[in-house]
C-alpha cells in the first residue's frame, strides 16, 4: 500500500523566510554570471560598429570609420581585414602610449590599402606605400588605429617604433 505523505510533511521546510533566501541567493548567483560573462567580452567586440573621427588627423584623412570581424570601412570603402592577435599591454603601451594597467585592449590586423587610394581632402593613409597592417586599441568609448606600411608584422616596442619607417599615422575616435 502507498502511503500518502500529509500537508505538514510535504511543506516541513518551505516557509516564506526560507523561500526569500532562497530567491536571494538565486538572483546573487546570476548577477554574479553575468558580471562575469560581461568582463570575459572586455575586448573580444568593442571595436566593432562605427565610431566618429575625434582627432585632426582622423578628421582630415580617414572621416569616421566601421569594423566588422571581416571588413574595415574608411570614406564608405570597405577592405577585408584579417585579426591577426591581441596584444600583450606593453606593445599597447609602445603604440599608442596607454597605461599598461588602462584595461584597455589592443588588437593585430593584416589588411591591404593601395596607396593611390584617396580618402578625404585626396589624402592617402600612407603615402605612396601601400597600407598593410592596423593596431587598434580600445579603452571606454575611444578607439585609437595606427597604420602601417610594410610587408612583415609591425615590431611594436618602443625602441622599434621609434626607428621605423612604416608607421603611417595614429588616428583616434570615439562613440
Amino acid at each position: 500500500m502507498h502511503r500518502v505523505p500529509n500537508l505538514r510533511e510535504a511543506l516541513a521546510g518551505c516557509d516564506a523566510q526560507n523561500m526569500r533566501q532562497a530567491r536571494v541567493r538565486g538572483l546573487a548567483a546570476v548577477a554574479v554570471m553575468a558580471a562575469m560573462l560581461a568582463s570575459s567580452r572586455v575586448g573580444t567586440a568593442q571595436e566593432k560598429g562605427y565610431w566618429r573621427a575625434a582627432s585632426s588627423n582622423a578628421n582630415a584623412i580617414t572621416g569616421d570609420l566601421s569594423l566588422s570581424a571581416t571588413k574595415v570601412t574608411i570614406n564608405l570603402e570597405n577592405y577585408p581585414i584579417a585579426e591577426i592577435r591581441t596584444l600583450a599591454a606593453d606593445e599597447d603601451a609602445a603604440v599608442f602610449d596607454a597605461e599598461p594597467d588602462a584595461g584597455g585592449a589592443g588588437k593585430l590586423f593584416h589588411l591591404r590599402v593601395p596607396a593611390e587610394q584617396k580618402f578625404a581632402h585626396h589624402n592617402t593613409l600612407c603615402g605612396t606605400e601601400d597600407t598593410q597592417w592596423m593596431v587598434t586599441y580600445v579603452e571606454n568609448k575611444t578607439l585609437r588605429v595606427a597604420f602601417f606600411s610594410g610587408d612583415t608584422a609591425p615590431a611594436l616596442t618602443v625602441d622599434a617604433l621609434a626607428n621605423s619607417t612604416d608607421v603611417c599615422g595614429i588616428f583616434t575616435y570615439a562613440r
